[in-house]
């Protein structure tokens, strides 16, 4: 698959809860050639800054060659990018990193905070491409989401901190609550919750990926802050640390330590 570095004119912006926008892109490259779980860098106007900000996907449209970004405002980059009207550029590169496997019967779709949004096009492919039976279990902190566009997808299931709406508690103990199964699992959001799942899918001997795009800086393999520790040893460095922007994001869950 190509990688592209385009300038992309901004279609629409929406903030969806404090501090979570919503950006619709025109990149005809690389909205044509995207697949669910992938990424894109977005590059700040700001010279002084020359890494750009990875974001992960969260819709694909192909035939219009257009791409959406559901992202937190963490820091002057992501600060920027909310203040883009629809009519603005922005340097896009992408598509970059690998992708979910579309697979199984019965699957778990769990996204937690800005973990969510690359669910989102998961849940549309599969919807798409195979018939397997999709639960999405989202966790939030308090404040919802996208948690209404899902459920055009198959059965939602919402885990709060506070107990404000769904389960009170987190994305395991929604699950258990409701009695769910899956033979596989599809995850993205903070490592702590990834470990806990990657546990509980060793315990019930469940296949599962995870994304652990949290983890990555500056998205092209230039800042080396995304390294993780994985099973698989290079035997040319005998070293067995992945850059999650060059490796991933998603892998094999058995196959990385979290």
């Amino acid at each position: 698959m190509s990688k592209w570095k385009e300038t992309g004119t901004v279609i629409s912006q929406e903030m969806l809860a404090d501090g979570v926008y919503s950006m619709w892109i025109q990149t005809d490259k690389i909205g044509k050639e995207a697949l669910q779980g992938q990424f894109v860098s977005i590059y700040t106007k700001d010279s002084g800054k020359l890494l750009p900000r990875p974001i992960s996907l969260c819709e694909i449209d192909r035939e219009q060659g257009r791409i959406r970004l559901v992202y937190r405002v963490v820091g002057a980059g992501t600060k920027e990018f909310s203040s883009y009207q629809a009519g603005d550029t922005v340097e896009v590169m992408g598509p970059l990193g690998n992708h979910f496997p579309l697979k199984g019967k019965k699957a778990f779709l769990i996204g937690g905070g800005i973990g969510i949004p690359p669910m989102l096009e998961l849940a549309k492919q599969l919807e798409k491409e195979t018939d397997c039976v999709k639960q999405m279990i989202l966790g939030y902190r308090d404040v919802l989401f996208l948690n209404k566009e899902f459920e055009s997808y198959g059965d939602v299931y919402v885990a709060t901190e506070d107990g404000s709406v769904g389960t009170k508690g987190n994305v395991l103990d929604a699950i258990k609550e409701n009695g769910l199964e899956a033979d596989v699992i599809f995850a993205c959001g903070p490592t702590p919750m990834l470990r806990a799942i990657k546990e509980y899918a060793i315990t019930n001997n469940i296949e599962c990926y995870v994304s652990l795009e949290e983890k990555m800086a500056c998205g092209i393999g230039a800042c080396l802050a995304c390294v993780c520790k994985s099973k698989e040893v290079d035997h040319h460095t005998n070293v067995n640390n992945k850059r999650i922007c060059k490796d991933g994001p998603v892998f094999l869950a058995t196959e990385v330590e979290l």
